[in-house]
């Protein structure tokens, strides 16, 4: 009995980020918002270092390699296109102006990972190797950045943190499909980016309140307050 696909040691670990990131959206459905949040960190982490373990089998045949970009696109588009988006929308980005924000970054991600793998066909075709460089932000920075973003939950106030989630999908979109280079990271960058990655997700886990309140509605909670606090500076 045989099976489609490839199923070896270079492909486990974007198996492993999608799968982390399935159980984070169970979680982030029952609320469990710090179990989520450590699944996209580790997505995110997985993702950073698939490709360098890849790398290291150097018989892989060209299906394998074409096998590689599809798959590692394909869970990109959940991982760091869906669940993100999700996490966001579920902790408050809701309402008219949230869900443009939710569909706008969810976009933004999947064009992006499409024109990703129409420039990587291209570029294998005429020249082979490892990729030295992005145009524009890479998809999986949102595993960086959301963390970071909780953890300012610390520092700021409830409506503040909801407003930060807001301007977090909107800049991540827009960097995903602005063409700009963007010199990739060596090991011993990523190595340290998943460190501080992994820092901040401990402290996240272990001391954060996610004060955030949950609409029970699809009402927009920080235009609401916005509108009532320039009402009552008028009156």
């Amino acid at each position: 009995m045989r099976f489609i696909g490839f199923y070896d040691y270079t492909v486990f670990l974007t198996y492993f980020s999608l799968i982390s990131s399935v159980l984070g959206m169970t979680r982030a459905i029952h609320g469990d918002y710090k179990l989520a949040i450590f699944c996209l960190a580790f997505s995110g982490i997985c993702d950073a270092f698939d490709g360098i373990v890849a790398r290291t089998k150097k018989n892989r045949t060209v299906d394998e390699k074409n096998f590689g970009i599809q798959l590692d696109s394909l869970c990109d588009v959940i991982c760091f296109g869906l669940f993100p988006a999700m996490i966001c929308y579920l902790l408050g980005v809701r309402g008219t102006l949230g869900v443009i924000l939710v569909v706008f970054y969810t976009l933004c991600a999947v064009i992006r990972l499409a024109f990703f793998n129409v420039l990587e066909a291209k570029r294998q075709a005429a020249e082979g190797g490892v990729n030295k460089g992005y145009r524009g932000l890479p998809v999986t920075s949102i595993a960086f950045l959301l963390p970071l973003t909780f953890w300012l939950q610390f520092l700021v106030s409830d409506m503040t943190f909801l407003v930060l989630l807001h301007g977090v999908l909107l800049l991540a979109g827009f960097l995903f499909i602005l063409d700009f280079h963007l010199p990739k990271p060596g090991p011993k960058t990523i190595i340290s980016l998943s460190l501080v990655l992994a820092l901040t997700v401990g402290v996240i886990y272990a001391y954060t309140r996610f004060r955030v309140p949950e609409p029970t509605d699809e009402t927009n909670a920080i235009v609401e307050e916005i509108f009532e606090e320039f009402e009552g500076t008028v009156e």
